[in-house]
């Protein structure tokens, strides 16, 4: 195991902190999925090919945005959110939408909640369900960013 501040192997950055403060740096985007962003270790790969080696205190979830650094803070690399297959569902009415988050959220379904819409992963069980409830549920491909929940932790200013 590289010491912290190196390298494990020709190209691969290791970051070790997540910076608040904006810094000016070339940036290497990381686009991660909602199940990823709640994981602080493991490998990852940029957008642009570079193997990014996670090594973060066990806190919090990864947000897009995030700024994440080597110990030499000589590498910037940020966090995106990347695209995922979804079902999106719309209802006839508010309270039908109300009533579909209650149910998913019964189910301990991660959900991105929108005043028209709301955004889960894609399931064809989840589906057959709201499509029975009357809801118009389409399949698409884009970032996910549910709810953190009750206990969610994890705030910007």
């Amino acid at each position: 195991m590289a010491a912290v501040g190196q390298s494990v192997s020709q190209g691969v950055i290791v970051v070790v902190e997540r910076l608040e403060a904006r810094v000016d740096l070339p940036q290497l985007p990381l686009p991660l999925t909602a199940q990823e962003r709640t994981v602080m270790r493991g490998r990852r790969r940029t957008s642009c090919g570079r193997d990014v080696l996670l090594q973060l205190p066990r806190h919090g979830v990864l947000h897009p945005g995030d700024q994440l650094v080597d110990a030499l803070r000589s590498c910037l690399v940020v966090v995106e959110a990347a695209p995922e297959a979804l079902l999106r569902v719309q209802g006839f009415s508010t309270l039908s939408l109300l009533q579909a988050a209650y149910h998913l959220g019964n189910r301990h379904v991660a959900l991105e909640l929108h005043e028209q819409e709301l955004f889960l992963l894609d399931d064809s069980v989840l589906a057959g369900m709201l499509e029975t409830r009357g809801l118009q549920v389409s399949r698409c491909q884009r970032p996910f960013a549910p709810e953190g929940g009750a206990y969610a932790r994890h705030s910007h200013p």
